[in-house]
């Protein structure tokens, strides 16, 4: 696991600002901000090395990739085979996303399928692993709220949703 440094209000800012425009160059951000070129691209840089900004994969939409249906599908996993069973989970792709938890089930997976049909296949898959006990599934019927950081980022920036708004 890497080693992730705190975002701190310049680093925010930066990402704040790329959230707006996306292909920013670093010499438009470093302008835009008034701090020196190196100084951004190396906080940049920093932040791509330790961790703090996720992959670009994880911002593509699973509709425009066919898969429209998301289900959170809660799984129970046998503790003796736990870390196989989580490793088999791994290796299907239709698992965008897994926690272990605290609760009823072991893991919690984000699921994306093309239909209902396509989401039993896939949950049979699951159930198929070697270590899963049972699932229990909920659909998504519409997503309401995207994942989101802006929020998070405008309080480390010192900023209100109004001031960002405004800038």
């Amino acid at each position: 696991m890497l080693s992730m440094h705190l975002i701190d209000s310049l680093d925010a800012e930066i990402l704040l600002t790329l959230d707006r425009d996306p292909q920013a160059t670093v010499l438009s951000l470093s302008r835009a901000l008034g701090v020196a070129r190196n100084t951004v691209h190396a906080r940049l840089r920093r932040l791509v090395n330790d961790g703090s900004l996720a992959p670009f994969s994880q911002r593509v939409r699973t509709e425009a990739l066919g898969l429209p249906l998301i289900a959170f599908i809660s799984i129970s996993i046998s503790q003796s085979a736990s870390d196989e069973a989580m490793q088999a989970l791994r290796t299907i792709p239709e698992i965008i996303e897994m926690h272990a938890t605290t609760g009823d089930a072991d893991l919690l997976a984000k699921v994306a399928a093309r239909d209902p049909a396509d989401l039993h296949r896939v949950t049979n898959s699951m159930l198929a692993v070697a270590g899963v006990v049972r699932t229990s599934t909920a659909m998504s019927l519409v997503e309401v709220m995207p994942a989101r950081t802006v929020p998070l980022l405008q309080a480390v920036a010192g900023r209100t949703s109004q001031e960002f708004a405004e800038k």
